[in-house]
């Protein structure tokens, strides 16, 4: 059941809830129906945001301590979890995801970041350095960390809740204050979060969210403001390219986490189980709509024809339907738009002369789930590297298996590639592991697992997948600006 404040999701400016006459609808994806009424942010809104966000900043938030911003940050965890199912049930509504994923992914995830990053901002520290100058002058230097200022968060449709606290959470311990807008897709948890800020007494100013769409809306107009010190942003690459002009000007602060077209390979000798199961999850994981989904695939010859049956089996075993039915492996995708930019390229793919190894259409329910947007995991074989279904990001649960014969060609042709995301290996051999794995030129690498996360490592990606790096210290640096101060001391 979701919250009744989800029925007018409202902005929250300078501590008050905020409604506007510009209003759009909150469409489910599970069976087309109307969810709630959004209320959409124009340009004066979002100033006024700035402006209540650099007042928060210029009063007593900026003049707080570490630890009293980390209890701010666990009191809203706190809130979180005295409110955890209305948060998943408002994933849910908003993305038709598996409940037991928003349970166990999404939700959980929100509540770790925001302690993990209130903890070890409690634990950063800085560095100092002793010397002496020419003449024999004695110098103590030493750097702190400042806050970048005014932060402006734009997050995606596909893990809301989860990438919105990724951001938030490390901004805030720093002393920043924020500016958020969730993906229009999924306006829901970003709404509850702001009650969660609201409840927990965190001061007014220092959490704003505003909703609304990217061009002419919300977000081109957090992208363009002035009072702007920095954007982080994740999303697709032609959005962070936008964004990128339009903050060139001003020289300003970007952390951009953007698209992928990952690869996995899968060696001979590996465990063969294993790694059927590790491509299936990173395939259709989450509907296909995660960036760090392989949407190709390489396997080694010997074993390619085994593979691709043994794929296509448990494609097929994946159980698609509402998120609560039990045994559920995918629901919906986000859209009926975003359905249809997929369809076209299963489509494309046919035209560029894939085998359609199974799926490649809609599933029928003879129920009101025909009315979502609901699509089969799919798997090609057959198409070139060159092919644009191989290079272009489809963002749905879709997979190309092709063969290879040596680890220099794989390498080669996992690499090329516009993207630089992530990148998975399988193998049983432990020296290949570590050559092959320093050898993908992407921000991450899993050998043998797929999607798991230490929030104190580096996350990013190369290319046009991104820009700078997120998580543990890398997160504190894009959000501090650090200054050195040089002490004559004898």
């Amino acid at each position: 059941m979701l919250p009744a404040s989800l029925a007018s999701l409202r902005n929250y400016v300078d501590g008050e809830f905020v409604s506007t006459e510009r209003q759009f609808d909150n469409i489910s994806p599970l069976h087309g129906r109307l969810l709630g009424r959004v209320h959409e942010a124009d340009a004066a809104l979002v100033d006024r945001a700035v402006q209540a966000a650099r007042k928060a900043l210029e009063g007593p938030w900026g003049r707080s301590t570490v630890d009293e911003r980390a209890a701010w940050l666990h009191k809203v965890a706190d809130v979180i979890e005295r409110r955890f199912d209305e948060f998943v049930a408002a994933e849910v509504a908003d993305t038709g995801r598996p409940v037991t994923q928003a349970r166990n992914l999404d939700v959980f995830r929100a509540i770790a970041n925001l302690r993990t990053f209130a903890d070890l901002g409690k634990v950063a520290h800085g560095e100092c350095f002793e010397s002496r100058t020419a003449q024999g002058e004695a110098l103590l230097n030493y750097t702190v960390r400042k806050p970048l200022g005014v932060v402006a968060s734009i997050s995606p449709w596909n893990l809301p809740i989860l990438s919105m606290t990724w951001k938030a959470a490390p901004a805030l311990i720093c002393g920043n204050t924020l500016v958020v807008k969730p993906s229009e897709e999924t306006p829901s948890s970003a709404t509850l979060l702001a009650e969660a800020f609201h409840e927990a007494g965190v001061p007014p100013g220092v959490f704003n969210l505003v909703h609304g769409f990217g061009a002419n809306s919300a977000g081109a107009a957090m992208s363009a403001h002035p009072g702007i010190d920095g954007i982080t942003f994740t999303g697709e690459s032609r959005t962070g390219s936008t964004i990128m002009k339009a903050v060139a000007d001003g020289v300003k602060e970007v952390s951009f986490e953007l698209g992928g077209k990952n690869a996995a390979i899968v060696f001979a000798d590996c465990d063969f189980d294993a790694a059927v199961e590790g491509v299936l999850r990173s395939s259709f994981a989450n509907t296909g709509q995660v960036c760090l989904c392989s949407e190709r695939v390489y396997v080694e010859r010997p074993i390619f024809e085994r593979f691709v049956q043994a794929l296509k089996a448990g494609a097929e075993k994946l159980r698609i339907g509402y998120p609560d039915e039990p045994g559920v492996d995918m629901g919906s995708l986000i859209s009926h738009k975003h359905r249809a930019k997929v369809l076209s390229y299963f489509k494309l793919a046919v035209e560029e002369g894939a085998t359609v190894v199974t799926g490649g259409g809609i599933p029928h329910f003879g129920d009101e789930r025909d009315d979502g947007a609901f699509i089969q995991p799919t798997i090609w074989t057959g198409l070139p590297d060159t092919a644009r279904c191989v290079r272009e990001e489809v963002f749905g649960p879709v997979c190309h298996i092709a063969p290879f014969d040596t680890e220099e060609e794989v390498v080669r042709r996992a690499n090329d590639s516009n993207y630089g995301l992530a990148g998975t290996l399988w193998t049983t051999n432990l020296q290949r592991a570590h050559r092959v794995a320093r050898q993908f030129d992407t921000g991450i690498v899993w050998v043998n697992t797929w999607y798991v996360r230490d929030l104190r490592t580096p996350f990013g990606g190369t290319k046009l997948s991104g820009l700078g790096r997120e998580g543990g210290r890398w997160s504190l640096d894009f959000y501090s600006e650090v200054s050195n101060i040089c002490i004559k001391v004898g």
